[in-house]
């Protein structure tokens, strides 16, 4: 392998094996050098694709939300020896609502070539199964904590959708779902659409499409599962 940085998705909870395809699964068996936005899902995520190499003898560097701008030059160190590079998120796709993307910008800037593996993205299985536009949609990430922003912004994303014609996509930390779900059924208009999309690609998968007037007659139930919130004013 030559210096390339290989973003390399990770399953969304279930076997890599079912997940990504065989040759991604033997070029990231391949890979001595990672980095990675969490370090122990890394190495079970190695382990589990069955990595010919000991985990000792992997180089495995860290780039999460936390890690400074400065420091991210320092990590392309493998590209600059010549040998090949993996990106691996903690869940689903790297780069996309994940700190790597700062990774790939530097690698860009220093003229090497990234290559993305095909694998899940929680983003993208959410909105094929929505039935929401998917010719014009906006991934919003995470929104406000405190709870009258949250709906202030819950707001703006209906009225965007509904000048825009936009599907507007975001999500939580899992134990903020209900009380987003919440806010969402308080605030929106009675005929726009949500789609919550829990513990895509697991066993307890659920993707339910619903207005927001029916939802307020029968709540989703998420609790702590991973969920895609998708949004739609164009009934």
């Amino acid at each position: 392998m030559s210096a390339v940085l290989h973003a390399i998705p990770v399953s969304l909870g279930g076997p890599p094996q079912t997940a990504l395809p065989a040759h991604v699964l033997e070029t990231a068996r391949g890979l001595g050098d990672w980095v990675v936005e969490n370090a122990k899902s890394a190495r079970a995520f190695l382990a589990a694709i069955g990595t010919p190499r000991p985990l000792r003898e992997l180089n495995i560097a860290l780039l999460d939300e936390h890690t400074p701008l400065a420091a991210i030059p320092a990590l392309l160190a493998p590209l600059r020896a010549g040998r090949p590079l993996g990106l691996l998120s903690e869940a689903g796709c790297p780069a996309i609502a994940d700190p790597g993307a700062a990774l790939v910008d530097a690698a860009h800037r220093e003229g090497f070539r990234v290559i993305p593996h095909i694998g899940p993205s929680a983003i993208l299985l959410a909105l094929m199964a929505s039935g929401l536009n998917g010719q014009r949609f906006a991934f919003c990430g995470y929104l406000p904590r405190e709870s009258q922003a949250r709906k202030v912004r819950v707001r703006e994303l209906e009225q965007r959708s509904r000048r825009e014609g936009e599907t507007q996509i975001f999500i939580e930390t899992p134990y903020r779902n209900d009380a987003l779900a919440a806010a969402l059924l308080e605030t929106c208009a009675p005929e726009t659409r949500l789609c919550v999309a829990c513990s895509l690609t697991l066993p307890d998968e659920s993707i339910v499409a619903r207005r927001i007037a029916d939802w307020r007659r029968s709540p989703p139930a998420i609790g702590r599962r991973p969920a895609v919130f998708l949004l739609s004013a164009q009934g």
